[in-house]
C-alpha cells in the first residue's frame, strides 16, 4: 500500500518498520505471552509520537496524516496496519483509529479525549459486541435511557479489544428504538471489566458489564440521525485494517515459506523444484494478490468516502477472511512436522489471522452483505 512515488510515506513506511522490528520482534511476543501483558503503555506513547493516532485526526484537532488530509491518512494507516502484521505486533491501534474514526466525525465535547488519544495518554475501544450474538452493530441489546443529569446505561458488551486497558469506552446502545453512541469512562461506578481468553498470543479481550452506569448530556457521540453513519464509517475502518493486516502476515509467511522450499533438500533437489509444490506456491500467490487487491481497492474506497465503500470492504472482508487462513494452514503443511512445532513462529501469524476471520462480520455475514447490497443497487 506504499505509494513509491511519495518520499515522505516511504520515509514514513520505513520508520514504522524499523520502530517494530527493534521493540516488538516475535521472541518479544512469546515474552508478552509468557508474562499475560498485552502492550507496554510507554511503548504506545512512542508508537503515537511517531504519528499513528493522528492519521484520521484533522489537522485542526491536532492530527495530520503523510500523504495529507483525512483521506490520505486512511491509507496511511493501512500502511501502519500492514507493517504492524509484519511481526504480529501488540497494541491498541485498531480500536484506538476505531473510536477515532467516529469521534472525529462528531467531535463536539469530545476534543480533551480526541487530544489524549492522539498523544497515547489514553486508550479507548469500540465496545459493540454482545454475548451470544454475531455482528450487528445497529441492534445493541444495551440500553440508554435518559435520566435528569444525562443517560443511564444497561447491559453487556464482550469482546472489546483491549477492554482492560482502555480508560474509555464507546458504547453502542439502544436508546429510544434507535441505536445512539456513548463515552462511557472504564472506571464509572457500575461498570465492571472482566479479562477474556484470546486465541492471540498477545491480543486481549473483555467483557464488561454496564450496571446502572451514570453518565452526562456530552457523552454521547453525534445526534441521532448521525449515528448509523458513524457505525458505518467505524465498521468500515476497522475491517479495512483487519484486512490490511493481515496482507502485512501473509507476505512475510508466504515469504518465508518459499524460502523454506528453496533451503530444504530432498534427493539431491530443493524441496520447491518439485512440480506438486510449484502449484501450491502458485496457488498461493494467486491468492495473495486477490487478498492485496482488494483489500487496497476497500482502503481506496474507504479514503474517498465513495459510495461504493461499504460493497468494496465487505469484498475485502469475505474474500481475506475465506482465504487467509487457509492459505497459512498450507504453509504450515509446505513446512512440513516443524511447521506444527510451538517452536516455530507459523502459529504465531496463523493465530492472528483466525481471530480476524471472525471479528466484525464473517466472511459469510459479509457474503450476504454483498448480496443486499447489489440487490439494493439493482432496484434503484
Amino acid at each position: 500500500m506504499t505509494d513509491s512515488a511519495n518520499p515522505e510515506v516511504l520515509l514514513f513506511a520505513s520508520t514504522t518498520q524499523s520502530f517494530l522490528e527493534k521493540e516488538v520482534p516475535l521472541s518479544r511476543m512469546r515474552q508478552m505471552h509468557d508474562e499475560g501483558t498485552s502492550f507496554d503503555p510507554q511503548w504506545w506513547r512512542r508508537a503515537a509520537e511517531l504519528g499513528w493516532t493522528s492519521l484520521l485526526v484533522p489537522e485542526e484537532f491536532g492530527g495530520g496524516s503523510v500523504s495529507g488530509g483525512v483521506s490520505g491518512g486512511v491509507k496511511d494507516l493501512a500502511l501502519v496496519a500492514e507493517i504492524a502484521g509484519k511481526t504480529v505486533a501488540p497494541g491498541p491501534l485498531h480500536p484506538v483509529s476505531t473510536v477515532l474514526a467516529g469521534l472525529v466525525e462528531a467531535p463536539e465535547g469530545h476534543e480533551d479525549t480526541i487530544e489524549a488519544l492522539i498523544a497515547g495518554e489514553l486508550v479507548a475501544s469500540w465496545a459493540v459486541y454482545e454475548p451470544g450474538r454475531p455482528w450487528a452493530p445497529l441492534t445493541p441489546s444495551v440500553t440508554a435511557t435518559q435520566t435528569g443529569a444525562g443517560f443511564r446505561i444497561d447491559g453487556v458488551k464482550d469482546r472489546v479489544e483491549a477492554g482492560a486497558d482502555s480508560g474509555m469506552l464507546l458504547v453502542t446502545a439502544q436508546f429510544d428504538g434507535h441505536p445512539r453512541q456513548f463515552l462511557v469512562p472504564a472506571d464509572a461506578s457500575g461498570v465492571r471489566v472482566q479479562s477474556q481468553r484470546s486465541i492471540d498470543m498477545v491480543k486481549s479481550y473483555a467483557r464488561v458489564q454496564f450496571d446502572g452506569v451514570e453518565v452526562g448530556e456530552t457523552a454521547v457521540v453525534g445526534s441521532a440521525e448521525l449515528t448509523e453513519a458513524l457505525i458505518e464509517r467505524q465498521s468500515q475502518i476497522a475491517i479495512v485494517l483487519q484486512c490490511a493486516e493481515i496482507i502485512g502476515i501473509l507476505d512475510t509467511v508466504l515469504a518465508f515459506t518459499i524460502q523454506w522450499g528453496f533451503d530444504r533438500h530432498s534427493f539431491g533437489r530443493p524441496l520447491g523444484s518439485y512440480q506438486a509444490l510449484k502449484h501450491k506456491f502458485a496457488d498461493l500467490k494467486i491468492w495473495f494478490e486477490g487478498c492485496r487487491a482488494t483489500t487496497n481497492a476497500a482502503a481506496a474506497e474507504v479514503a474517498a468516502r465513495s459510495p461504493g465503500a461499504a460493497m468494496a470492504v465487505s469484498v475485502a472482508k469475505s474474500y481475506v477472511g475465506e482465504h487467509a487462513p487457509g492459505m497459512l494452514q498450507l504453509c504450515i503443511q509446505l513446512h512440513g512436522g516443524i511447521g506444527v512445532t510451538w517452536e516455530h513462529d507459523l502459529h504465531l501469524f496463523l493465530r492472528r489471522v483466525t481471530l480476524y476471520r471472525s471479528l466484525f462480520g464473517t466472511p459469510e455475514d459479509h457474503n450476504l452483505r454483498v448480496y443486499s447490497l447489489t440487490e439494493v443497487g439493482q432496484a434503484s
